[in-house]
């Protein structure tokens, strides 16, 4: 595997080394080692999958509240999303900076979010699944989200989403006063 720091501190892109052969390939998704020897999780409570009927369909931006912040492992492995990650941590010098990362199924990259983040995404293709392994159980109680069009933010969509459930259209901008109030 090989880990490229964003330019976020701590949130990586995680590319597979494929061993190929007639076959097909091999690779490695996880190494409880090689997570460890970054600094990142290497325990995973809860696993996910999001399966999304349209392109243009978006999902956030979702975040837990204190105590319950989670780290997450995204991969896209059917169809393509571009995924977005907001940096919520007061202590953070990219405090409310993002960055977005095509994933899909045919570059097989993975995006590491560390605690303390928002994380959306907006689906490139039909029939898109995306699969999550979570480091902490969900919460709903701790379940927090923002206005994926936050002007503060001012995330750089790569396409007006068609498809947004209406809590995900509900969201309030972002307020740091509520930050403050969820632990972040």
């Amino acid at each position: 595997m090989r880990f490229r720091e964003t330019e976020l501190a701590g949130a990586f892109v995680i590319e597979l080394e494929p061993h190929a052969d007639e076959r097909g390939f091999f690779a490695r998704s996880f190494c409880a080692s090689e997570f460890a020897d970054r600094g990142l999780a290497t325990r995973y409570v809860q696993s996910n999958l999001s399966y999304n009927r349209r392109a243009g369909t978006l999902r956030g931006m979702h975040y837990q509240a204190a105590p319950h912040t989670e780290v997450k492992r995204v991969r896209c492995i059917a169809g393509a999303v571009y995924d977005v990650i907001v940096d919520l941590r007061s202590d953070s010098p990219t405090r409310l900076a993002w960055t977005g990362v095509e994933l899909s199924a045919d570059n097989r990259r993975e995006l590491y979010i560390p605690q303390g983040f928002a994380h959306g995404f907006l689906t490139l293709r039909d029939d898109t699944e995306v699969a999550y392994e979570m480091g902490a159980s969900h919460a709903p109680e701790a379940a927090r989200g923002f206005r994926w069009d936050d002007a503060r933010i001012a995330i750089a969509w790569p396409a007006e989403p068609v498809v947004i459930s209406q809590r995900d259209r509900s969201y309030p901008d972002l307020d740091p006063r509520t930050l403050r109030e969820d632990g972040l």
